[in-house]
């Protein structure tokens, strides 16, 4: 679905096991330019975020709370079917059902969307406050997961497990 004069913002967050130079997050490491430039030629692509998803970049803009091993990745998309392609139909989908073997299980909402105006670049700070808004209050208007938009339909196949929270 795409929203007249809107696009679908995302914000992906998770804790690694080990430190970015660890053997034990290598595989995911050298996979993230890969990954990241195949979600840039994606139709639908909009804008990432500099430093999405590359820990140690020297970019402070993608840090969260200082901690090194926060991995942040936010991205604006021009509908929930293009999101929904990349994560769900292309290589992506083989890191995400392997996220186990680099990162840690939270226990609370990593993950949020929100609609935001065309040409919109959202900040780090605006997409934790959003993470932050669902996690308080669920799914609305302002933050959601992929339950809240009914024309989703290839996360109910691999969504994320109750325990790691969707």
């Amino acid at each position: 679905m795409t929203r007249a004069g809107m696009h679908l913002a995302e914000l992906n967050v998770g804790r690694l096991l080990a430190p970015t130079d660890d053997p034990r997050v290598a595989e995911f490491m050298a996979a993230l330019d890969r990954v990241n430039g195949l979600g840039k030629r994606m139709p639908g692509f909009v804008w990432m975020m500099e430093g999405s998803g590359a820990p140690g970049t020297g970019n402070t803009e993608a840090k969260i709370g200082g901690d090194p091993q926060f991995v942040s990745n936010l991205t604006v998309w021009e509908s929930v079917e293009t999101l929904e392609n990349f994560v769900w139909n292309t290589v992506h989908r083989a890191f995400y059902e392997r996220r186990a073997e680099w990162f840690e299980v939270l226990g609370k909402m990593h993950f949020v969307m929100w609609w935001v105006p065309a040409g919109h670049r959202p900040t780090l700070e605006e997409a934790l406050a959003r993470l932050a808004h669902l996690e308080a209050h669920g799914d609305s208007e302002e933050a959601f997961g992929w339950a809240f938009l009914k024309e989703a339909r290839l996360w109910k196949d691999h969504r994320c497990t109750q325990v790691a929270a969707e």
